[in-house]
Protein backbone atom coordinates (compact mmCIF):
# COMPACT_ATOMS: atom_id res chain seq x y z
CA UNK A 1 0.00 0.00 0.00
CA UNK A 2 1.65 3.33 -1.03
CA UNK A 3 1.05 5.82 0.90
CA UNK A 4 2.30 9.75 -1.06
CA UNK A 5 2.97 12.46 1.75
CA UNK A 6 2.52 15.29 -0.41
CA UNK A 7 5.29 18.22 0.91
CA UNK A 8 4.87 22.01 -1.10
CA UNK A 9 7.57 24.97 0.00
CA UNK A 10 5.63 26.31 3.26
CA UNK A 11 3.86 23.52 4.36
CA UNK A 12 3.27 23.07 7.78
CA UNK A 13 5.03 20.44 9.53
CA UNK A 14 2.63 18.63 11.99
CA UNK A 15 -0.01 18.67 9.28
CA UNK A 16 2.31 15.64 7.70
CA UNK A 17 4.50 14.80 10.39
CA UNK A 18 1.19 13.79 12.49
CA UNK A 19 -0.47 11.52 9.81
CA UNK A 20 3.19 9.72 9.09
CA UNK A 21 3.34 9.07 12.64
CA UNK A 22 -0.03 6.86 12.63
CA UNK A 23 -0.11 5.81 9.18
CA UNK A 24 3.76 4.97 9.02
CA UNK A 25 2.17 1.35 11.12
CA UNK A 26 -0.28 0.38 9.09
CA UNK A 27 0.75 -3.49 8.20
CA UNK A 28 2.84 -3.20 4.47
CA UNK A 29 2.33 0.43 4.42
CA UNK A 30 4.97 2.00 1.95
CA UNK A 31 5.73 5.65 3.02
CA UNK A 32 6.96 7.95 0.08
CA UNK A 33 7.22 11.79 1.19
CA UNK A 34 7.13 13.14 -2.28
CA UNK A 35 6.86 16.71 -3.73
CA UNK A 36 7.21 18.87 -7.46
CA UNK A 37 11.35 17.89 -7.49
CA UNK A 38 13.02 15.37 -4.84
CA UNK A 39 14.98 16.70 -2.04
CA UNK A 40 14.33 18.86 0.73
CA UNK A 41 11.41 21.16 0.78
CA UNK A 42 11.29 23.97 3.57
CA UNK A 43 8.58 24.09 6.26
CA UNK A 44 6.37 27.00 6.68
CA UNK A 45 8.55 28.37 9.81
CA UNK A 46 11.77 28.29 7.67
CA UNK A 47 13.21 26.03 10.56
CA UNK A 48 12.65 22.58 9.37
CA UNK A 49 12.94 20.90 6.17
CA UNK A 50 11.73 17.29 4.89
CA UNK A 51 13.50 15.44 2.42
CA UNK A 52 11.42 14.36 -0.49
CA UNK A 53 12.44 11.29 -1.78
CA UNK A 54 10.51 10.87 -4.74
CA UNK A 55 8.91 13.54 -7.41
CA UNK A 56 5.51 14.06 -7.95
CA UNK A 57 6.01 12.40 -11.15
CA UNK A 58 7.53 9.58 -9.96
CA UNK A 59 4.47 8.76 -7.67
CA UNK A 60 1.63 8.41 -10.34
CA UNK A 61 -1.32 5.90 -8.52
CA UNK A 62 -0.74 5.80 -4.71
CA UNK A 63 -3.00 4.23 -3.09
CA UNK A 64 -3.72 7.01 0.10
CA UNK A 65 -2.83 10.55 -0.52
CA UNK A 66 -2.33 12.71 2.17
CA UNK A 67 -1.89 16.74 1.57
CA UNK A 68 -0.93 19.44 4.25
CA UNK A 69 -1.79 22.78 4.70
CA UNK A 70 0.22 25.98 5.25
CA UNK A 71 1.21 29.42 4.75
CA UNK A 72 2.66 28.03 0.52
CA UNK A 73 -1.53 26.74 -0.11
CA UNK A 74 -2.60 29.99 -1.89
CA UNK A 75 0.46 29.88 -4.24
CA UNK A 76 -0.17 26.09 -5.05
CA UNK A 77 -3.91 26.03 -5.60
CA UNK A 78 -2.43 28.06 -8.55
CA UNK A 79 -0.18 25.78 -9.45
CA UNK A 80 -1.72 24.23 -12.37
CA UNK A 81 0.94 21.21 -12.61
CA UNK A 82 0.11 20.28 -9.25
CA UNK A 83 -3.43 20.21 -9.10
CA UNK A 84 -3.19 18.26 -12.50
CA UNK A 85 -1.09 15.43 -10.34
CA UNK A 86 -3.82 15.38 -7.20
CA UNK A 87 -6.53 15.27 -10.03
CA UNK A 88 -4.69 12.05 -12.00
CA UNK A 89 -3.26 10.65 -8.72
CA UNK A 90 -7.04 10.51 -6.86
CA UNK A 91 -8.48 9.14 -9.90
CA UNK A 92 -7.14 5.54 -8.54
CA UNK A 93 -6.11 6.38 -5.18
CA UNK A 94 -8.66 4.33 -2.29
CA UNK A 95 -8.17 7.26 -0.27
CA UNK A 96 -7.55 11.11 -0.29
CA UNK A 97 -6.80 13.06 2.46
CA UNK A 98 -5.98 16.05 3.63
CA UNK A 99 -5.50 18.29 7.18
CA UNK A 100 -5.87 21.63 7.75
CA UNK A 101 -5.67 24.02 4.54
CA UNK A 102 -4.60 20.83 2.57
CA UNK A 103 -8.57 20.46 1.79
CA UNK A 104 -8.68 23.74 0.25
CA UNK A 105 -5.82 22.15 -2.42
CA UNK A 106 -7.81 19.00 -3.10
CA UNK A 107 -11.46 21.47 -3.83
CA UNK A 108 -9.17 23.79 -6.29
CA UNK A 109 -8.31 20.52 -7.76
CA UNK A 110 -12.07 19.77 -8.03
CA UNK A 111 -12.28 16.50 -5.66
CA UNK A 112 -14.66 17.92 -3.16
CA UNK A 113 -17.19 19.27 -5.03
CA UNK A 114 -20.66 18.15 -3.17
CA UNK A 115 -19.27 17.01 -0.52
CA UNK A 116 -18.98 17.90 3.05
CA UNK A 117 -15.00 18.82 4.01
CA UNK A 118 -13.39 20.92 7.14
CA UNK A 119 -10.18 23.13 7.35
CA UNK A 120 -8.18 25.25 9.71
CA UNK A 121 -11.10 27.12 11.06
CA UNK A 122 -9.50 30.41 9.50
CA UNK A 123 -9.61 28.99 5.93
CA UNK A 124 -13.72 27.23 6.00
CA UNK A 125 -14.69 30.31 4.61
CA UNK A 126 -13.13 29.64 1.18
CA UNK A 127 -14.22 25.90 0.84
CA UNK A 128 -17.41 27.38 -0.79
CA UNK A 129 -16.01 28.81 -3.75
CA UNK A 130 -14.68 25.17 -4.95
CA UNK A 131 -18.22 23.60 -4.60
CA UNK A 132 -17.18 22.34 -1.01
CA UNK A 133 -19.78 22.01 1.87
CA UNK A 134 -17.85 23.27 4.82
CA UNK A 135 -18.41 22.31 8.18
CA UNK A 136 -16.53 22.97 11.60
CA UNK A 137 -16.22 19.48 12.48
CA UNK A 138 -12.49 18.10 13.47
CA UNK A 139 -12.46 15.09 10.80
CA UNK A 140 -14.55 14.31 7.98
CA UNK A 141 -15.32 11.85 5.73
CA UNK A 142 -17.20 11.40 2.94
CA UNK A 143 -16.89 8.53 0.59
CA UNK A 144 -12.84 8.45 0.05
CA UNK A 145 -12.13 11.95 0.65
CA UNK A 146 -10.86 12.28 4.58
CA UNK A 147 -10.35 16.40 5.51
CA UNK A 148 -9.17 17.35 8.85
CA UNK A 149 -9.12 20.58 10.55
CA UNK A 150 -5.56 22.65 11.30
CA UNK A 151 -2.94 20.92 11.67
CA UNK A 152 -3.39 18.77 15.32
CA UNK A 153 -6.22 17.07 13.96
CA UNK A 154 -4.08 15.38 11.05
CA UNK A 155 -3.30 12.73 14.30
CA UNK A 156 -7.16 12.34 14.49
CA UNK A 157 -7.23 12.26 10.51
CA UNK A 158 -4.91 9.06 10.63
CA UNK A 159 -6.30 6.97 13.10
CA UNK A 160 -9.52 7.40 11.23
CA UNK A 161 -8.14 5.98 8.03
CA UNK A 162 -6.47 3.60 9.96
CA UNK A 163 -9.42 2.21 11.59
CA UNK A 164 -10.77 2.27 7.93
CA UNK A 165 -8.07 0.18 6.61
CA UNK A 166 -7.21 -2.08 9.56
CA UNK A 167 -10.02 -2.20 11.62
CA UNK A 168 -10.74 -0.24 15.09
CA UNK A 169 -8.01 -2.53 17.33
CA UNK A 170 -5.52 -2.10 14.95
CA UNK A 171 -5.92 1.76 15.27
CA UNK A 172 -6.56 1.74 19.26
CA UNK A 173 -3.37 -0.09 19.39
CA UNK A 174 -1.20 2.29 17.61
CA UNK A 175 -3.25 5.38 19.44
CA UNK A 176 -1.72 3.54 22.24
CA UNK A 177 1.24 3.13 20.64
CA UNK A 178 1.71 6.89 20.01
CA UNK A 179 0.47 7.32 23.74
CA UNK A 180 -2.21 9.94 22.23
CA UNK A 181 -3.74 10.95 25.18
CA UNK A 182 -4.42 14.90 24.39
CA UNK A 183 -4.93 16.20 28.13
CA UNK A 184 -3.74 20.03 27.19
CA UNK A 185 -3.21 22.48 29.50
CA UNK A 186 -5.51 25.03 28.09
CA UNK A 187 -9.00 24.56 26.87
CA UNK A 188 -8.66 27.11 24.43
CA UNK A 189 -7.87 24.91 21.12
CA UNK A 190 -10.63 25.90 18.99
CA UNK A 191 -12.72 29.31 18.23
CA UNK A 192 -15.77 28.65 19.79
CA UNK A 193 -13.84 27.67 23.49
CA UNK A 194 -10.47 30.40 22.82
CA UNK A 195 -11.21 33.61 24.81
CA UNK A 196 -13.40 36.13 22.09
CA UNK A 197 -10.23 38.30 21.75
CA UNK A 198 -8.20 35.89 20.72
CA UNK A 199 -10.27 34.66 18.00
CA UNK A 200 -10.64 38.21 17.21
CA UNK A 201 -7.22 39.10 17.22
CA UNK A 202 -6.48 36.16 14.52
CA UNK A 203 -9.81 37.04 12.21
CA UNK A 204 -7.89 40.15 11.95
CA UNK A 205 -4.96 39.44 11.00
CA UNK A 206 -4.60 36.55 9.25
CA UNK A 207 -2.14 36.54 6.33
CA UNK A 208 -3.99 33.65 4.80
CA UNK A 209 -5.24 34.85 1.77
CA UNK A 210 -6.65 33.33 -1.85
CA UNK A 211 -6.50 36.78 -3.47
Amino acid sequence: MQIALVLYDRFTALDIVGPYEVLSRLPGAQIDFVAAQAGPVRADTGFLAITADKALADVPHPDVVVVPGGSGTPVEIENKAFLEWLRAADATSTWTTSVCTGSLLLAAAGLLEGRRATSHWLALDFLPQYGAEPTGERVVPDGKYITAAGVSAGIDMGLTLAGKITGDEHAQATQLLIEYDPQPPYDAGSPQKAPAHLVEEFRTNSRFSLT
